[in-house]
């Protein structure tokens, strides 16, 4: 992965942009390489256009996307270091990273019901504990008077509350970021992608994603 990928670029004026040379925009998030391939995970067995992303790069694409305003609509802008590929390669590009982003949504939200169902069963051993807990406070308390019988009586009681902790915690804290990073993944897999390529002209184009030949596909 290109160094360059953790890095803003400043200038978005690149010759020979298939997409025009316009200014950036507010929602524009930008990226450098020196070639498409860098941007899938090399370790991923399969076609490129099911390949997940480069970890450093999503994790790069999604930290900026956390940092523009909510409401901004966002784009990828490419910064490609050779000369136009195939005529479709953007749109392939673009559709490559929806999916990606596209199914993180899709497994944030199974992440979430999943998290909604430990925190139900939680809540129900949770009670059924505290419930046990203050039955047999109670009972301590009838059968014991000296100060023992006080200690062991609040330990079961505290004990019982301790039960309630995670269902308390699940449902009042960690429920909530998961629905935000799904609606995040949204944005991202709606985005608009483009490619600003570089002013050289070489074949570099034929050796990269997705010119690759079909049988070359599944190699790093």
């Amino acid at each position: 992965m290109s160094s360059r990928l953790e890095q803003r670029v400043a200038n978005s004026n690149a010759a020979g942009a298939r997409a025009g040379e316009a200014a950036p925009r507010s929602g524009d998030i930008e990226v450098h390489v020196a070639e498409l391939r860098q941007l899938f995970d090399a370790m991923d067995p399969s076609p490129f256009h099911d390949r997940d992303l480069d970890p450093t790069a999503a994790e790069y694409i999604v930290g900026w996307a956390r940092e523009l305003p909510r409401h901004a609509p966002l784009a990828l802008v490419v910064h490609l270091d050779r000369s136009a590929g195939l005529p479709d390669e953007a749109a392939l590009l673009g559709d490559a990273i929806r999916q990606f982003f596209s199914g993180r949504s899709t497994a944030a939200r199974r992440r979430l019901k999943a998290l909604f169902r430990s925190g139900r069963l939680s809540l129900a051993i949770g009670l059924a504990f505290l419930t046990a807990a203050f039955v047999a406070s109670q009972l301590i308390g009838r059968l014991q008077v000296n100060s023992f019988g006080a200690l062991l009586r609040e330990g079961v009681l505290i004990g019982g509350w301790v039960a309630m902790w995670r269902p308390i915690e699940i449902f009042l804290y960690d429920w909530w970021p998961i629905p935000a990073e799904a609606r995040l993944y949204d944005r991202l897999a709606a985005m608009p992608v483009r490619i600003l390529y570089s002013s050289a002209t070489s074949d570099a184009w034929q050796h990269d994603w997705p010119a690759m030949p079909a049988g070359r596909q599944n190699s790093p």
